[in-house]
């Protein structure tokens, strides 16, 4: 597929050296051929970012979490992201927003939208399950998880050759779910996150 061929050479060449021509040569094909399924580079990168949007909304389409504990899908989702983009470098981000502000602009905020209502579903659920705290703010709890998620590909603050994102965000998560899990949910976490691995 064009997009995983794309995708690839990114993160092996970085983005300011992605280009339509050595596109075709990784691809190996044509520009004519190329030309049939994107325009110009800037929507190259639409596409591209586009494939990593679908990319994590896959991961729901494939799991069916309709009776599923809510730490569950936490740890399912969050390890399916990790398994799928810990290829992606603060520096590719960064490059991102640089040369492309108003396609990386779209996509963060489609990006953030998305992840932002997951997580209230899964606050609600996890309240009428009997695994998390009754007392919590759902709307900015989901607020604090976002702020936290865009501060892990924060460069200044976990320079990427000290910190790993998978490192990072397993950290992160963990703290999340001991901030709002109540007794019965923090030993269930502890029980099955024995199950998963993020690095």
């Amino acid at each position: 597929m064009i997009l995983t061929g794309v995708r690839e050479l990114s993160l092996k060449v970085g983005v300011r050296n992605l280009t339509l021509k050595n596109i075709c040569m990784h691809l190996h094909i044509t520009r004519e051929e190329l030309g049939k399924y994107v325009s110009s580079e800037n929507d190259l990168v639409e596409k591209v970012l586009e494939f990593e949007r679908e990319s994590f909304k896959s991961i729901f389409d494939e799991n069916n979490f309709e009776d599923v504990n809510a730490i569950d899908i936490l740890l399912i989702v969050s390890q399916e992201m990790n398994g799928r983009f810990r290829d992606l470098t603060p520096s590719v981000t960064f490059d991102l927003k640089t040369l492309y502000p108003d396609i990386y602009q779209r996509h963060f905020e489609q990006r953030i939208e998305f992840i932002f209502n997951k997580i209230k579903i899964n606050i609600e659920k996890g309240i009428r399950q009997g695994m998390y705290r009754q007392d919590l703010s759902i709307e900015l709890l989901a607020r604090l998880y976002i702020s936290r998620l865009i501060d892990l590909h924060n460069p200044v603050f976990f320079p990427p050759d000290k910190f790993s994102f998978p490192v990072l965000f397993e950290v992160m998560f963990e703290n999340f779910i001991r901030g709002i899990a109540n007794d019965e949910g923090l030993a269930y976490f502890k029980k099955r996150k024995k199950s998963f691995r993020f690095c």
